[in-house]
């Protein structure tokens, strides 16, 4: 009995490492499809629409402006709470500026973002390529000469691209303000006292960490969201399920790449 249940669990871990692999290669294809379509898609007479791109990039920038806005002022008031409270029990709370300064611009103004893309956009792709799969509508792109990588993978990336960066610098302005506010009002700083620490305390390299990785999360919400969507079955349910297992995924893969990131940068 317990020899049938190893057994039964070694071919689980089989299939799913096999799976993995397998999804893995799945978005290296798709990534690199993608990109080659905007590259020379004007030359095949297929190119990849501005005004699809236009699109995308409202819904994953414009729109998620209001929530960035709200969960990065909130992050950074946290940040500077704790930072205040942590540094006086050594007495070197006017040091709060650089912990604050440097966290929210190195770590959690792209996690933010990430997460939040990923949770609000990275779903909805995938719902609505698992919606289009079902009705068979990708089959009918295929049928009509349009490749549907091209057509639903390139504009979301490539809007992805652009705009999760920027909403991550928003992200990071926002969560300064926010935490120049209350540091401002706790330890009778001036606010503009408050900014040029900040900027004496932040670096280009530091952005630039910040920035590069919310290019990296772009990619992965993106392709992990097509995967999913592509891998719908069983109707309705199966939308449904693809959908949850996408935000999962997404938010897993960001926040694994942010630590790989991280320890390769720092060392």
């Amino acid at each position: 009995m317990a020899q049938a249940k190893a057994i039964s669990f070694l071919d689980r871990m089989g299939r799913a490492a096999v799976a993995a692999v397998a999804e893995l290669g799945f978005a290296a294809v798709l990534l690199g499809q993608a990109l080659l379509w905007t590259v020379i898609g004007r030359a095949r007479r297929q190119p990849v629409r501005l005004s699809a791109v236009v699109k995308e990039a409202m819904d994953i920038g414009i729109r998620a402006l209001p929530i960035v806005t709200i969960m990065s002022g909130t992050i950074g008031i946290m940040l500077a709470i704790q930072g205040i409270y942590s540094l006086r029990i050594f007495g070197a709370e006017s040091k709060v500026t650089l912990g604050v300064a440097l966290s929210i611009v190195r770590e959690f103004g792209p996690l933010i973002t990430g997460i939040l893309v990923a949770g609000r956009s990275g779903s909805a792709l995938a719902a609505r390529l698992g919606t289009m799969k079902i009705s068979q509508e990708i089959d009918a792109l295929t049928v009509m000469g349009i490749n549907p990588v091209r057509f639903l993978v390139a504009p979301p990336l490539l809007a992805a691209l652009v705009m999760i960066p920027a909403l991550t610098f928003y992200a990071d302005l926002i969560g300064l303000l926010a935490a120049g506010l209350y540091i401002s009002a706790e330890l009778g700083q001036t606010l503009s006292a408050y900014w040029l620490d900040a900027i004496e305390s932040i670096t280009a390299n530091d952005l630039l960490h910040g920035l590069g990785k919310s290019v990296l999360f772009a990619v992965l919400i993106v392709l992990v969201g097509v995967i999913n969507g592509l891998s719908v079955s069983g109707g309705a349910e199966g939308v449904g399920r693809m959908t949850t297992r996408s935000v999962v995924h997404a938010i897993s893969a960001i926040i694994i790449t942010d630590m790989l990131f991280v320890f390769v940068t720092t060392r």
